[in-house]
């Protein structure tokens, strides 16, 4: 009977055992259903902060935390990011410059830009990311509207909007094609005073350092090599198609064409070392540059290409944009 006894025992325990299993299990279901549920709703908010278009071959990307400026940058033969993305001062982005420059540093006006112009960055400012008002993506392009920060201040917004469109340059998958436009909505007669020339980057691009091979585009598959110490200050070149490219060691390049510009370009590396690191302080810098005298109301529009790829893909692009866009304006209205 002892033994009976005993066997009895463990069979009840062995059952009782299961039976705490099986509600544990259920328990770690409902809780692995949450988990999901939770990391789902992440995921979509994170899909909404970063818009993309990805016609298989390229990726390009906006980011609604950075001003929706452009973040990424990938392509099938180079599939990781190319973007510096280490400040609000980096990405690819709108800069513009107006009125005279002041010392501002009793209202917070950073050491290092002062005395400075007013100048609203898509990105943000010194301390802080601007702020995105509209951010969405249709079948074939993105568009973004932005207030942007003035550089200079830690956390001001500039009294402007900013609009962006990104698509496909229709029939050429490794070019992108952006619309730009400013909006200023200042006082008249304000603190920076009276429209002056100013340049303009049209655009303002950070590429990660390791694409540190420079070369301006002449046309023809012939291309002219660019040398610059890291700066700032940066380096000028004078690009006679108005394209220049930048490569790293396995060949593959970012080139931007900007027929618009009509001054010397800036251009150079910053820091040393050829990180791939989008995140990294060292990077690879150009800006085309504009002249313009921007006013308090003025509204300023413009177009520019980015094409991607092999030098001998960028070289049949680049023929071929220049082909269709030498004569390309911007508009402008004081």
């Amino acid at each position: 009977m002892k033994i009976k006894s005993m066997k009895d025992s463990t069979g009840a325990y062995f059952f009782r055992s299961i039976a705490r299993c099986l509600c544990h299990w259920k328990k770690s279901i409902r809780i692995a259903i949450v988990v999901a549920n939770v990391w789902s709703k992440m995921d979509v908010v994170f899909a909404d902060d970063l818009l993309q278009l990805d016609n298989g071959i390229v990726q390009v990307g906006i980011d609604r935390e950075k001003g929706a400026a452009i973040t990424w940058l990938s392509w099938k033969d180079y599939p990781k990011n190319i973007v510096n993305v280490a400040d609000p001062g980096r990405l690819i982005q709108q800069s513009y410059y107006a009125g005279k420059s002041l010392d501002r540093t009793a209202e917070g006006q950073s050491k290092a830009w002062s005395p400075w112009s007013w100048n609203p960055i898509q990105g943000g400012g010194i301390g802080s990311w601007a702020r995105v008002t509209e951010f969405r993506r249709d079948d074939k392009s993105l568009f973004a509207e932005t207030i942007p920060k003035l550089w200079d201040m830690p956390n001001e917004e500039a009294e402007a909007i900013m609009r962006q469109w990104t698509s496909f340059e229709p029939n050429f998958p490794e070019v992108i094609v952006m619309r730009c436009e400013l909006i200023s909505k200042r006082h008249e007669n304000d603190r920076w005073g009276a429209a002056k020339e100013r340049h303009q980057e049209v655009p303002a691009c950070y590429f990660t350092r390791n694409f540190e091979l420079v070369k301006s585009y002449l046309g023809d598959g012939k291309w002219r090599d660019e040398s610059q110490p890291p700066g700032p200050p940066w380096g000028k070149a004078q690009p006679p198609l108005k394209a220049m490219a930048f490569f790293e060691s396995g060949g593959q390049g970012v080139a931007i064409y900007s027929p618009v510009s009509t001054q010397a370009w800036n251009f150079g590396p910053h820091g040393v070392g050829l990180s791939s690191d989008p995140t990294a302080g060292p990077c690879m810098h150009v800006a085309p540059i504009d002249l313009v005298r921007l006013g308090p109301r003025s509204i300023y529009r413009y177009r520019y290409w980015i094409v991607v790829g092999s030098q001998e893909m960028l070289a049949t692009r680049l023929d071929q944009l220049i082909k269709m866009y030498a004569n390309e304006q911007t508009e402008f209205s004081f």
